[in-house]
């Protein structure tokens, strides 16, 4: 009988290490190393000449130059939102990795798209952690076409290849990778050496059938996810949907691509039919307020390949306690600090003394700088409770020296701007197009002090 062995994998950087060590040497991370029980054939499973190499692989070497170009045909999912947010469809041989918090509709979008692909690809959903009546229940709830989707209910990743090798899908579900597992490993479900190994397995036979593999993930507390970070260098599209309970608004987001944009945003509505898209986010974030109030201010974000308008609130209090506090929800919380040092040492404004509170209404979280310059006058608006007009956006990167500093595609936010009847915008002077914009008023900035003087 073999010996099983033992080995220290960093769950963030996925390196092995033959003894336990605090920090990794590799990836420089504190008290990621943990000890894993490796079965007697664990080490064969990672290149077993019996399940073969990956897709393409051939023994010459050859140049790069000698490589056949030819185009990748995509399959259209139907549903535009995450076809925008894949790249522009499925890509055969791609391995998708969607993850999310409980309820936030993973295994509704995937049960739609393959209840709709399904009538015209082969298709199997493979689900280990619900029933099939469980989800056939869902289905016939969602009013989903059901009669040619293949389903299967298991945990053993063997037993789903044998299955696919029998039935040659062109997509493929396994939810969730979290529970999957392979007889020769001694390790629980889940476990750092179960997830890796499982999703290499399925990944080398996507790769050699050129299937379209999804595998739902699951997500920690703070919203990464959940296992080994090597799961993400595996797969070829990692995408996040997320969303509260106390909204009915679903973002998905691309956070790698191999074959698109990265940051893409697609926006869906939780409804009784299940998620429906949402063609035009801009209109949902600005339902603002008939009364104009102070502390209010919209700006346009550059989400993925589009601009997307999001409404900023600041309210500026004093604070009861020693230590005034700084909330930011959808913004950085270090960014929203060194903005305030900004505006007093550049702007003349002191809040120091104050509470300061800022939100991205709609839950959409704000990662480029654009936001800079309409996060300092929506602060300036509460401080002064003194309202700004209702038809301006502002955008553009505040400097530390108090310079407003051009944002990309600057034309075409101002562009989709006006779209939505916006008349008068505050913009960094390199942002401003040459001939205009029809029926706006750009007025051009360089300095703090400069946009403080126009509002």
């Amino acid at each position: 009988m073999a010996k099983n062995t033992t080995a220290f994998v960093c769950n963030d950087c996925g390196s092995d290490f033959s003894k336990w060590m605090g920090q990794c040497p590799d990836c420089s991370a504190w008290n990621t190393i943990v000890e894993i029980s490796l079965g007697p054939a664990t080490r064969k499973t990672a290149a077993s000449p019996r399940r073969g190499g990956y897709a393409g692989s051939q023994s010459e070497i050859t140049t790069l130059a000698e490589v056949a170009l030819q185009e990748q045909p995509r399959i259209s999912t139907g549903i535009g939102e995450l076809d925008r947010v894949l790249g522009g469809g499925l890509v055969p041989g791609s391995v998708i990795l969607i993850g999310g918090h409980p309820g936030a509709g993973k295994s509704t979008l995937l049960l739609q798209t393959l209840c709709s692909l399904s009538q015209t690809q082969s298709a199997l959903y493979v689900t280990g952690e619900e029933s099939l009546q469980q989800v056939a229940m869902r289905a016939n709830r969602l009013k989903l076409p059901t009669d040619k989707l293949q389903m299967m209910s298991e945990t053993d990743v063997e037993a789903i290849g044998a299955a696919t090798q029998r039935l040659q899908p062109k997509l493929l579900v396994v939810d969730s990778i979290q529970v999957m597992h392979m007889a020769e490993i001694s390790s629980a479900p889940g476990s750092v050496s179960q997830v890796r190994e499982c999703a290499a397995y399925l990944t080398r036979f996507a790769k050699q059938t050129g299937t379209v593999l999804f595998l739902v993930g699951h997500v920690t507390k703070d919203g990464s996810l959940a296992g080994p970070k090597v799961l993400e260098h595996m797969i070829d599209c990692s995408i996040l949907l997320e969303g509260g309970d106390d909204s009915r608004f679903r973002t998905l987001r691309g956070q790698k691509n191999r074959f698109g944009a990265v940051n893409e945003l697609g926006v869906f509505a939780m409804t009784e039919q299940g998620l429906k898209e949402v063609k035009n986010p801009s209109a949902i974030f600005l339902s603002r307020d008939e009364e104009i109030s102070s502390g209010s201010l919209v700006t346009v974000v550059w989400e993925g390949t589009r601009p997307l308008l999001v409404e900023i609130q600041a309210l500026v209090d004093d604070s009861p306690f020693g230590n005034p506090r700084r909330v930011a929800v959808g913004l950085d919380q270090n960014r929203l600090a060194m903005l305030l040092a900004v505006l007093h040492r550049h702007g003349g404004l002191m809040v120091g003394d104050k509470d300061v509170f800022v939100n991205v209404v709609g839950g959409v979280k704000v990662m480029e700088t654009s936001a800079d310059l309409s996060t300092l006058l929506s602060i300036v608006s509460s401080f002064k409770d003194r309202a700004l007009p209702r038809d301006m956006v502002v955008f553009g990167e505040v400097g530390l020296s108090g310079e407003i500093r051009p944002v990309p595609s600057g034309q075409e936010r101002l562009f989709e701007a006006a779209k939505h009847g916006f008349t008068k915008a505050i913009v960094p002077a390199a942002n401003v197009p040459k001939g205009g914009v029809k029926g706006m008023q750009v007025i051009a900035v360089k300095r703090l002090a400069d946009a403080l003087q126009h509002v």
